[in-house]
């Protein structure tokens, strides 16, 4: 998005998301759906980092998919392998996300640092959260997890809560996917490229920026 400082300067670059992620992965391969669209909209050209201590989430559905759009400069088409992972209901402790933008005008390198859900009692609340994720290292704990499920049939019938493929994407209804009644993930630290959910509340959020590199890890 365009933003301008004081004195008139453009940070024409400063690709700024305000929407953090984590996502879960179980110890298998994630088959890669060709073809299948993850965002329901083109992705920057600026991957985000983000951390957490924990992240519980309910009904956890995961699928391979590819993310669009274009590169930072808006120019050039580019296409990102990404494990979509879905939660119907998320709870986030201690959450940060950062994004570096290279080369601003007259500053150099700029970072955006968020943190929010510092406190225990007052965690980051999701629900409908769908994140397209590039990197995880993470501890991860399921319960009744199928592996190996195709993803056209990932939203169980008569299942209170359970989510399917993301609304207003494209996947492989064949393809290689895995499902949860709930997974838990701790020491979170991932790489995404794009996050939708239909509400987010972030308590305690602070948002800060720094001049060079500053990142969550």
């Amino acid at each position: 998005m365009g933003s301008q400082v004081r004195g008139g300067t453009r940070w024409k670059r400063f690709a700024l998301v305000m929407v953090p992620s984590v996502a879960a992965t179980a110890a298998v391969g994630i088959g890669l759906a060709q073809g299948a669209l993850a965002a329901s909209f083109s992705v920057s050209g600026q991957s985000f980092k983000v951390s957490t201590d924990r992240l519980e989430g309910d009904n956890f559905v995961q699928y391979g998919s590819v993310a669009v759009g274009k590169d930072i400069e808006g120019n050039k088409d580019q296409a990102h392998a990404v494990a979509v992972s879905g939660f119907s209901d998320a709870k986030i402790t201690n959450m940060c996300q950062s994004v570096v933008t290279p080369k601003v005008p007259f500053l150099g390198n700029v970072s955006l640092m968020l943190n929010a859900g510092t406190n225990p009692e007052k965690p980051v609340v999701a629900t409908n959260l769908y994140l397209d994720v590039a990197e995880l290292d993470a501890d991860a704990a399921f319960e009744n997890i199928d592996i190996g499920v195709a993803a056209g049939s990932l939203q169980k019938k008569g299942k209170p809560g359970s989510i399917g493929i993301q609304p207003g994407t494209e996947a492989k209804q064949g393809g290689f996917a895995q499902r949860a009644d709930k997974a838990v993930l701790t020491n979170v630290k991932q790489t995404a490229w794009a996050t939708t959910a239909g509400t987010f509340k972030l308590s305690d959020l602070k948002l800060r920026l720094h001049t060079g590199v500053k990142e969550c890890f």
